[in-house]
């Protein structure tokens, strides 16, 4: 597109404002900054103007505008991507975060999510019907960009990743007209969708599969740090022979004093509570722990515990590298991480991908490994009047870089920077020629930018 400039916005803006509802265009005022505000506080950029939708056609308005006036646009829904790929500096940003219904049908077990609906948003509503979601971990991250981009999580070794659970999407194409995605009507635009990302159009709304889940077992054990390799190598012999049921989260966490402590978050999801029980008394024979909070719960509880660790509005830079387990040399890596943390607030997650997730065939979507493997979330976090931004980024590649040469190619693309063409290359594996044929019928001119495909890197 050409260069962005102050006349061609104020033309979008002025279209805009005869299309759709006046007040929904903002370009300053607290609604704007309402829209522009997102999870990494570190993120400045600005919009030349954003549209707070109300409803799917005020999204249709805003992508027909954006083209006619050839100004970029990106989409906002939950606002948790960090590397700020919601919002367009100087163009077009079109903020779903007010369109958040969700609607159960307790009978089909299936939701239906309207663009801007929070992962918390979907589990409250179903939980009181006896249904869950499969989500990631955070209750704040929009579902629409975790489902897209594949969602991790501690229900995905039996039901999946969320894109697994994902039945068809509404989606609003580059020319503003819409079709819904699905296994019969569009299949390659649905293939592309679960996995490549809002990359294809702007999805609206979707519908995701329910389960009911009686008894949910979860919490988190720390263990002091003294102890971590000998932790980590039971964990690693643990992971290796999980049943489907049990999922492990675990990491590295500052303590109350910023010192490095290791983590474990399992999760339970079987019918059968002594079942899981005696699954989790595995992890209990690792070691005696500093603190060990275990027990029955629901998606919605452990959903805010994560979100009181992750606010909103600091400063956040992110590495990701994935590996086929823990091995001696990833144990030394995160050992090497908890030793020279620099925030009090950055962390090491590492979410494991087994079980059901795995038997999906890689060639069913788009999603570029299904191999069992460990996805390591290298988290720098800090508050805004830090004045250490450099070295705490500096901390985050540099454990990266460590990981390097034990880590599998390419990525998990929806923790990707823009900057990481090498694993962006190769972070579809097999799937790639197929998802960039799908990009070039469905958006030719590159229209929705979202999580990083290869050509675009």
């Amino acid at each position: 597109m050409p260069p962005i400039d102050s006349e061609r916005v104020a033309r979008l803006t002025d279209t805009l404002r005869r299309t759709v509802r006046p007040e929904r265009v903002v370009t300053t005022g607290l609604d704007y900054d309402a829209g522009r505000s997102i999870w990494n506080g570190a993120v400045s950029a600005r919009p030349g103007v954003l549209v707070r939708c109300a409803d799917p056609a005020d999204a249709q308005a805003a992508v027909r505008a954006a083209r006619t006036h050839e100004v970029p646009l990106t989409v906002r829904g939950g606002g948790h991507d960090w590397a700020g790929r919601s919002l367009s500096d100087g163009g077009l940003t079109i903020d779903l975060s007010g369109i958040r219904r969700v609607v159960v049908d307790p009978v089909a077990e299936v939701a239906e999510v309207s663009g801007g609906a929070t992962a918390a948003d979907v589990v409250a509503a179903a939980e009181p019907f006896g249904l869950t979601a499969v989500t990631g971990s955070a209750g704040s991250v929009g579902m629409a960009g975790l489902t897209l981009g594949g969602g991790y999580g501690p229900l995905s070794g039996r039901f999946g990743l969320a894109l697994d659970n994902l039945l068809s999407a509404d989606v609003v194409l580059a020319d503003g007209s819409v079709v819904t995605a699905g296994p019969e009507r569009e299949p390659d635009l649905f293939w592309a969708l679960r996995g490549g990302g809002g990359n294809f159009g702007l999805v609206t709304s979707m519908r995701v599969r329910l389960h009911r889940v009686p008894t949910l077992l979860s919490g988190q054990v720390l263990y002091p740090w003294d102890r971590r390799e000998t932790v980590l190598a039971g964990l690693s012999a643990v992971l290796a022979e999980s049943p489907d049921e049990l999922t492990v989260q675990s990491g590295v966490l500052p303590g109350p004093d910023g010192s490095p402590t290791l983590f474990l978050s399992p999760t339970w999801s079987g019918e059968d509570a002594k079942a899981g029980e005696a699954a989790l008394a595995r992890l209990d024979a690792l070691g005696p722990p500093l603190v060990s909070q275990v027990g029955p719960t629901t998606t919605s509880a452990m959903l805010v515990g994560i979100d009181a660790l992750f606010p909103f509005g600091r400063h956040v830079a992110i590495r990701s590298r994935s590996v086929p387990s823990l091995t001696s040399a990833v144990r030394g890596t995160l050992g090497l991480a908890g030793d020279t943390l620099t925030s009090a607030y950055s962390a090491v997650s590492v979410h494991s991908l087994h079980g059901a997730a795995t038997r999906v065939p890689v060639a069913a979507t788009a999603f570029g490994n299904r191999d069992p493997h460990l996805m390591i979330e290298i988290i720098a976090l800090w508050d805004p009047a830090d004045t250490h931004a450099t070295e705490h980024r500096a901390w985050a590649a540099k454990v990266a870089d460590a990981l390097g040469p034990e880590a599998l190619p390419g990525g998990y693309p929806n923790l990707l920077g823009p900057d990481e063409t090498a694993q962006i290359t190769h972070a579809y594996g097999s799937n790639t020629a197929r998802l960039l044929d799908v990009k070039r019928r469905f958006d030719p001119a590159h229209v929705f930018r979202a999580i990083p495909l290869p050509h675009l890197a």
